[in-house]
C-alpha cells in the first residue's frame, strides 16, 4: 500500500467510526488503536525506500539473468577512503555507483573529478545530510539538490540524474520535491550495516548469502573497513562469475530518464 491509500483509509476508517458513535458507544481506544496503526504504517513506510511508499525508487532488478550486481558508496567524498576505494576497483576491474554530498564535494571536488575520471557513476545524496534532513519541507528539499547538482556540474560538467535520499528515508515532501527536479531515486536491496556493525566477517557473510543478479549493495566509502569488505566482496564475486557495475548497467530502463540528466 502507498501513503495516499493509507491516510484515506485511515480517514475512512476514523469517519465510520464517528458516524457510528451517535448510534453506539465507541471506546476510545478504537480510535487511539486506529492513529496508532497509521502512524505505525507511515513510519515503517517511510524507512524502508525497497516498498515504495512515498515515492518510486530502483532497489532492485527482479528476476535479473545477467550475473550483475551494482556497489554503491553512500556520504562521499571522503579524504582519505574514496581514492583507496577508486584504487581498489581499478585492480578487480569493476565499476561502482557514488552517491555524493554537496558540502563534501565543495572541500574535495578533485575526488569528485577522480570518481568521474575512473569511469564511474556519480549520484546526488543532498547538500548537507543533517540529522533532521527528513523533517525538511519540500521548497527546503529542492533547495538541497539543485545546490548539489549545480556543484557536481560545475566540478564535471555534466548533471546528475540519480538521488539517493539520506538514510534511505522518504517522505511526501521529498516526493514533491524529486517529482519537480526529475532525478531516479535509487535505493537499496542489500544494506552492509557498515556504519554499525564492525566485525567485517558478519558483513561479508551477509552479502554472500543470497547473493543475486541485480543485487543493489550499499557501502559508505567514509568507513576504513569498507576497503577490506570491497577487497573481499570484488574477489567473491569474481569467483561466482559476477560483473560489479554502475546502477546504469544493472539498468533501470523501465524508469523514464529525464533528457535534462546527463550522468
Amino acid at each position: 500500500m502507498k501513503f495516499k491509500a493509507v491516510t484515506i483509509l485511515t480517514l475512512v476508517i476514523l469517519a465510520l467510526l464517528t458516524l457510528f458513535s451517535f448510534y453506539y458507544e465507541i471506546e476510545r481506544y478504537w480510535y487511539i488503536i486506529l492513529i496508532l496503526a497509521w502512524l505505525i504504517l507511515i513510519s515503517v513506510g517511510s524507512f524502508l525506500i525497497g516498498l515504495n511508499f512515498h515515492l518510486k525508487a530502483f532497489s532492485f532488478k527482479p528476476k535479473s539473468t545477467l550475473k550483475k550486481v551494482a556497489i554503491t558508496f553512500d556520504d562521499g567524498p571522503h579524504p582519505k577512503h574514496t581514492l583507496k576505494v577508486l584504487e581498489v576497483l581499478k585492480k578487480h576491474g569493476a565499476k561502482a555507483t557514488f552517491f555524493c554530498i554537496g558540502e563534501k564535494i565543495e572541500k574535495y571536488p578533485h575526488i569528485l573529478k577522480s570518481i568521474s575520471i575512473e569511469g564511474h557513476s556519480i549520484g546526488n545524496h543532498s547538500y548537507s545530510h543533517s540529522n533532521f534532513i527528513d523533517f525538511n519541507l519540500t521548497t527546503k528539499w529542492i533547495s538541497e539538490i539543485e545546490k548539489t547538482d549545480e556543484l557536481i556540474q560545475a566540478t564535471i560538467g555534466k548533471t546528475p540524474k540519480l538521488f539517493r535520499p539520506p538514510y534511505g528515508v522518504t517522505t511526501p515532501h521529498l516526493a514533491k520535491a524529486l517529482k519537480l527536479t526529475g532525478h531516479l531515486v535509487v535505493g537499496w536491496n542489500r544494506r552492509t550495516l557498515d556504519t554499525i556493525i564492525k566485525n567485517r566477517n558478519t558483513i561479508l557473510n551477509r552479502l554472500k548469502i543470497k547473493l543475486k543478479p541485480g543485487d543493489i549493495i550499499l557501502l559508505h566509502d567514509t568507513q576504513e573497513q569498507s576497503l577490506h569488505i570491497l577487497e573481499h566482496l570484488l574477489l567473491y564475486l569474481k569467483q561466482q562469475n559476477f560483473e560489479a557495475v554502475t546502477i546504469e548497467a544493472v539498468s533501470y530502463t523501465h524508469l523514464t530518464l529525464p533528457t535534462n540528466r546527463e550522468v
